[in-house]
């Protein structure tokens, strides 16, 4: 069994004996270092009697190291082949629990529904992260800590301030129900094969206030952010008749919300009020 500290050479022998090539569009870049592993652990705080969502195991680099510390791991995996593997591989492992499925259609693996008190450690595709995380934030469970593993430019979108050009409609939403940690950079050459950018690492702890969004609100802020450069007053004015209304009675209710800036400066306590009105009509 995996025990959470696959090499390099290791992983091209286990791929060679499945006959399976790594696919891109799945995002299977193999996790080979034992640093960033225990690190992606450390992160979220696991230990023994933990309850662990893990998405895309792969070739089980961060399950075994998840078994190993006594943890109980829900994963799933959509790749059919890798699932087959992980079945055999596990299969002594009472604590492991695995599906194969489309992770954005189930966030949470087949983690029961009277289970509250869980964490999350997770190896994202670029494809997959906002929507598997938007998947996670409407499930209606929100984990206590998670540990993402992202491309760069998911995990600077993900921790973004307002003000900055990254800051978007799923900042608002992850900063809103989570404290998100300064990302821990992670090189290429920590996976097999190697990406073609750097990726990072990201820790999120939930807030006491943690604030789940309408998916109303949602919307209507994807539309807002779709014209990003544009200023909130011109935005609400052309929006259309509902919208239109619900954003000037918006910037009526915040007068600090000036017609003129833009949707990127709005600090995110601000979009909460949004929400408010949202579920008031």
């Amino acid at each position: 069994m995996n025990n959470g500290q696959l090499t390099p050479s290791q992983t091209t022998e286990i791929l060679r004996r499945l006959e399976h090539s790594p696919v891109r569009k799945l995002g299977q870049n193999f996790l080979v270092d034992s640093n960033i592993v225990r690190k992606s652990l450390e992160l979220a705080h696991v230990c023994r009697g933990d309850v662990v969502v893990e998405v895309g195991p792969g070739l089980g680099t961060l399950t075994g190291a998840l078994l190993g510390c006594g943890a109980k791991v829900f994963a799933v995996e959509i790749d059919k082949k890798l699932f087959e593997y992980l079945k055999t591989d596990f299969a002594s492992s009472a604590d492991f629990n695995l599906v194969n499925a489309d992770a954005v259609a189930m966030p949470l693996a087949a983690l029961p529904e009277n289970v509250a008190d869980f964490k999350i450690v997770a190896n994202l595709p670029y494809a997959i992260s906002t929507p598997w995380l938007d998947a996670v934030l409407s499930s209606g469970r929100l984990p206590k800590m998670m540990s993402l593993m992202l491309q760069k430019e998911a995990a600077l979108r993900f921790s973004a301030r307002n003000g900055s050009g990254e800051f978007s409609p799923i900042s608002i939403c992850l900063g809103e129900a989570y404290d998100v940690l300064p990302p821990h950079r992670v090189s290429a050459a920590c996976f097999y094969p190697r990406p073609a950018v750097d990726s990072m690492l990201l820790a999120l702890k939930l807030r006491p206030d943690a604030h789940v969004f309408n998916p109303r609100t949602k919307e209507l802020m994807r539309k807002i952010f779709s014209k990003r450069r544009k200023q909130i007053g011109s935005i609400a004015k052309n929006a259309g008749d509902q919208d239109s209304q619900t954003l000037f009675k918006w910037l009526e209710a915040f007068p600090e919300i000036s017609p003129e800036r833009r949707p990127e400066t709005i600090e995110p306590p601000l979009w909460r009020g949004l929400d408010e009105i949202v579920c008031e009509n």
